[in-house]
């Protein structure tokens, strides 16, 4: 099988299920960006880290490719079985993000990212997936998103967030509060 097929050499693509729509399509914004951050997460795993991170981090990759299957998916005309999302998957990073909580100091003002590089790639993840939340919740507007997707990018933008936290304990990074000028 040919990595390129030629079909969309005049600026559109085919869903799963075989409708063709714009590459601009909202529809391939939402999963586009959902494999952007699919990629910023492999960067993040590449890093010099503990392996329960690198556990439930390869866990999150699997979920994102099942997000961008599901909206990648005509609704209305795809018969293919594609797998789904769970309750337990974001029920799984409600406890990471609550076992990671345990360990850092109470958060009292907003925190710049930064401090060091694995840290700051969790900072552009966590960006990167708030935008492909919003473009899923775009996505919903017209066309049916199934509302786990949803919830599943918003807990893991939180996820992605005290995962930056914990990595800066435990790198020892100095974390640098937003001072806001008055």
């Amino acid at each position: 099988m040919k990595v390129y097929t030629k079909t969309g050499d005049k600026g559109e693509t085919s869903l799963i299920g075989g409708t063709r729509v714009a590459k601009h399509h909202i529809r391939i914004e939402a999963y586009g960006t959902v494999d952007e951050l699919n990629s910023w997460i492999g960067l993040i795993r590449d890093q010099a880290m503990d392996a329960s991170y690198i556990k439930i981090l390869l866990e999150v990759q699997d979920r994102l490719f099942t997000i961008g299957s599901s909206l990648a998916s005509d609704p209305e005309k795809s018969k293919m079985k594609i797998p789904d999302l769970r309750e337990e998957d974001i029920v799984l990073l409600e406890k990471e993000i609550d076992r990671m909580s345990e360990k850092l100091p109470e958060m009292r003002s907003f925190v710049l990212p930064g401090g060091h590089t694995t840290v700051s790639y969790c900072h552009i993840a966590r960006c990167v997936c708030r935008r492909a939340e919003r473009c899923a919740i775009h996505l919903s507007e017209n066309h049916f998103v199934d509302g786990s997707v949803i919830r599943y990018l918003n807990r893991l933008s939180d996820y992605l967030f005290v995962l930056s936290r914990s990595l800066s304990h435990d790198l020892q990074a100095k974390e640098q509060p937003w001072k806001p000028r008055m």
